[in-house]
């Protein structure tokens, strides 16, 4: 048997004659009669050999169409109209009267206000005389919020309009310069006892983990804030190195920011080695931290007197009853010793 890479296609497409290349490319065209998005030419073969009759003329088909619908015969109704009204005609009811015991008279000079009053000053009146139900809450409370003007000027049966929007200016950049402050951390400089680095997104990666190695050493820092700075968990292992050696800082902030649980188990078993810090918010990570990092976090509270504020959302509920006891009673023991 001879080896079909040896087969001339070119030979024997040579020896077709033009009915069966016309058969053989028919064979070939891959077509799909089911998909109705395609247009009819692509979801079967052209079996038709007639010749175009001339190019599209879309203003001809359109005449064409009209006049064949024009001169197509309506339908007969099987129920002729007649224009007969069936059924019995709508009578609006009385409104009930009021039995004279039941109607209030007022004295004549009240009589006459409230017939001449517009609708937005009844509207103001229902609203003193406490009828609610008759108005929106905007209405109603704008009515009795102003004294010696009329609040609703279009009335009571007015259309509800939402409050208009108000613009508030945009947050101002945190001003904080980073290598300056970190220079400062090194020297341990006194009069630096608060670093903000709030929503700095560009601080690299190093210069926060030489932020943490910096602050080992330092005295005088006692609120440290990093929330919304894009760190990660290098930066978690170096302020868990921080956290064990430091005695100064007593409030620290890393939330909003990229730390998984790995990062964050490091952090919270540092605090069996600090005794000076007293907040600690860790809330709104990239993912949730889990049920290990949760029960890691209470065994910490519970073990930890000096933490009074701690920020975070637990998802489970044993581990928040545990550190909201464990916080309730570091708070307690303040308190005592305030009043001793």
């Amino acid at each position: 048997m001879s080896d079909p890479r040896d087969i001339d296609e070119d030979a024997i497409l040579k020896g077709l004659s033009a009915a069966e290349l016309d058969q053989l490319d028919a064979d070939l065209q891959e077509m799909d009669p089911e998909n109705a998005m395609l247009p009819a030419g692509f979801r079967q073969r052209d079996q038709t050999k007639k010749g175009a009759t001339g190019e599209f003329d879309r203003d001809a088909l359109q005449q064409h169409l009209e006049k064949q619908a024009l001169e197509h015969e309506d339908r007969e109704d099987l129920v002729p109209f007649t224009g007969q009204k069936k059924g019995k005609s709508f009578v609006p009811k009385k409104p009930a009267e009021i039995p004279a015991h039941e109607q209030v008279i007022l004295e004549p000079e009240l009589e006459e206000a409230l017939k001449n009053a517009t609708d937005a000053e009844m509207c103001d009146i229902a609203a003193i005389l406490g009828m609610y139900t008759l108005m929106s809450n905007k209405q109603y409370y704008d009515a009795l919020g102003t004294t010696g003007t009329i609040a609703n000027i279009e009335g009571i049966n007015s259309v509800v309009k939402p409050d208009p929007f108000k613009i508030f200016p945009d947050e101002l950049p945190n001003p904080t310069n980073v290598e300056e402050t970190l220079e400062r951390i090194h020297n341990n400089d006194s009069s630096l006892t608060e670093v903000n680095l709030n929503n700095i997104k560009d601080i690299p990666i190093p210069t926060l983990k030489e932020i943490f190695e910096a602050m080992k050493g330092n005295s005088h820092v006692e609120s440290l804030s990093i929330a919304a700075s894009r760190s990660n968990d290098p930066v978690a292992y170096s302020c868990a190195e921080m956290l064990q050696e430091n005695t100064s800082l007593q409030s620290l902030n890393v939330e909003s920011n990229f730390i998984t649980s790995d990062g964050m188990m490091a952090v919270i078993k540092a605090m069996t080695s600090n005794a000076t810090l007293v907040e600690l918010k860790i809330d709104n990570q990239r993912q949730k931290l889990g049920d290990s990092v949760e029960m890691e976090i209470a065994s910490m509270l519970e073990n930890n007197s000096s933490i009074l504020k701690f920020g975070y959302h637990f998802t489970q509920q044993g581990p928040r009853a545990r550190a909201a006891a464990a916080i309730t009673r570091n708070n307690d023991m303040i308190r005592q010793q305030r009043l001793r």
